[in-house]
């Protein structure tokens, strides 16, 4: 994970943990009105918040100083504040809004987001039409390519981890995996990410920089057009085959411009794939992105291909929270199975097919 020379995350004295220039000293838990858990994991949850000084709604993350330290997951949680508490400001990164603590636990004020994974719309649609597959890639590469421009590198890039917002604009979220630090030639080693969505030199543990995150941006984008990850398979052992020795497949019916993406972005060789050299500049400038005005895109004047309609923060019905751990009890609200991250050779696999 992330390693910089700041300040020990926390105070032996009195249990503090630094929020830098985000913290707000004056919040308080009785600030707001917690409403439901809409995820639930190991450290803690996050919560459907509404706070009483303006009416508003908020996700708020709540983790547990405890049991972050007795798990020794320090790295993870801060890696993930530390990538929050850099102020991202990007229409397609979920906004830190400010974070407080008290003497037990952490939070973590963030924009609510009530559109729903990608993943249970993959998962109820199947796949997407070209067209509003592309609005997502480029949303999303546009929001990598930012973190890239600041040096940081993704690292788990996949449906669960896009969420749409209320008028159907990609929100990238969970810092968890990030690494910072990682400068246009720089490299990392850490074996982490998320089975469907490893790149090649992550599996083969050889040094890898930026284009990982090109490559899962491949796969996401294979998933929206085929209804699965490229070499998916139930056996583990015979998917990882398949990422690092099988020629892509590429079943018929596909624009020629998607497919030469696809195969520029899952390009087994790092060095070869496509953002090796100029990043960010040369997925913008793929003939699959043609029709995209970059410029309209960022500032958000291009009309999604998809309106979640969500008409009330309490409605629940697209979500996938078994990820989290979370369970969520409201009207036509459904349960699938996400996926669940690898690293550090955790090997947690969740098989699922498109329904």
């Amino acid at each position: 994970m992330a390693h910089c020379n700041q300040r020990s995350p926390t105070s032996a004295s009195n249990n503090e943990v630094n929020l830098g220039p985000s913290a707000n000293p004056h919040a308080r838990p009785t600030d707001f009105d917690f409403l439901a858990v809409i995820g639930k994991g190991t450290f803690g949850k996050v919560l459907l918040a509404k706070l009483k000084a303006d009416n508003k709604f908020y996700a708020v993350k709540m983790l547990q100083k405890k049991i972050i330290l007795k798990k020794k997951e320090q790295k993870n949680i801060m890696a993930e504040r530390n990538v929050l508490l850099k102020s991202l400001k990007h229409p397609f990164l979920v906004r830190l809004h400010y974070s407080f603590q008290t003497q037990e636990k952490l939070y973590f004020v963030l924009d609510y987001v009530n559109g729903g994974e990608l993943f249970f719309h993959l998962q109820r649609e199947r796949c997407f039409t070209e067209p509003r597959a592309r609005f997502y890639t480029a949303e999303v590469a546009n929001a990598i390519g930012y973190l890239h421009s600041l040096n940081i590198v993704y690292r788990d890039l996949k449906p669960e981890n896009i969420l749409l917002d209320s008028q159907g604009h990609v929100v990238l979220t969970d810092f968890g995996l990030c690494k910072e630090g990682i400068e246009p030639e720089g490299t990392t080693s850490t074996f982490c990410g998320t089975p469907e969505y490893l790149a090649p030199e992550v599996l083969r543990k050889e040094p890898y920089d930026r284009t990982v995150d090109w490559w899962c941006l491949g796969a996401v984008l294979y998933e929206m057009i085929y209804s699965l990850p490229p070499f998916y398979s139930r056996d583990v052992a015979e998917m990882y085959d398949g990422i690092l020795h099988k020629p892509l497949p590429l079943p018929p019916g596909k624009s020629e411009a998607v497919c030469s993406l696809l195969v520029g972005l899952l390009q087994k060789d790092q060095h070869r794939r496509i953002g090796a050299i100029a990043d960010f500049l040369e997925i913008k400038n793929h003939t699959f992105f043609s029709p995209i005005n970059w410029d309209d895109l960022y500032h958000r004047r291009i009309t999604p291909p998809y309106n979640p309609n969500v008409c009330c923060p309490l409605r629940f019905s697209w979500s996938t929270s078994k990820t989290t751990g979370g369970t969520l009890r409201c009207t036509n609200s459904v349960s699938l199975t996400s996926r669940q991250p690898l690293c550090l050779l955790k090997y947690l696999v969740h098989n699922r097919c498109p329904q």
